[in-house]
């Protein structure tokens, strides 16, 4: 009977270590994922512009459809990344996202930076040349660590008119946004 009750006991344990095992390590073997879902969007370094959505229209990433939206994808392996550009005076914000989907950091046109983005993303090495002044930058730069090689830029704007939208979509599309070699 204790034999029985030990080798039970036994299976449920391994069981449940198996269990923990591969619930921990699917997320990371998963390929629909955010990161691999926004490739299909365009190439890295360049700003893609999500189409508006229409009423009744299937909206999958939940997004707002009075905002438009400019997604870029930068890999800081080779140097660090910048996003610039003109924006307009109403609302915008941006959001650096990492690969799992976090946001390490987002901003809005209230923090001050006017209707001028200039971010520069670097990854921890590069974080500490910056530190160590090993880079030059230009004053006003919004400095951002990513916590790896990959970031994924989120840039949205809120166009006051419908009338608008196209002006406003045509700035997203003038971002500049590149790895600097």
């Amino acid at each position: 009977m204790m034999r029985w009750l030990f080798w039970i006991g036994g299976g449920l344990v391994l069981g449940g270590l198996i269990h923990l095992v591969v619930i921990l390590t699917l997320p990371a073997q998963a390929s629909r994922d955010i990161w691999h879902r926004l490739e299909v969007l365009g190439p890295v370094e360049a700003m893609a512009v999500l189409p508006d959505i229409a009423p009744g229209q299937a909206n999958p990433l939940g997004l707002d459809p009075e905002l438009l939206y400019g997604v870029c994808r930068l890999e800081l392996g080779d140097g660090p990344g910048i996003v610039n550009g003109e924006l307009p005076l109403s609302f915008w914000s941006v959001s650096v996202f990492n690969p799992a989907g976090h946001v390490i950091y987002a901003t809005t046109n209230r923090s001050g930076s006017g209707d001028f983005l200039d971010m520069g993303l670097f990854n921890p090495a590069q974080t500490r040349l910056l530190a160590e002044q090993r880079f030059e930058i230009a004053e006003g730069l919004l400095i951002v660590e990513a916590g790896g090689n990959d970031a994924a830029v989120v840039v949205r704007l809120a166009p006051p008119h419908p009338a608008m939208r196209d002006r406003y979509r045509t700035m997203l599309e003038n971002l500049t946004c590149q790895t600097i070699r």
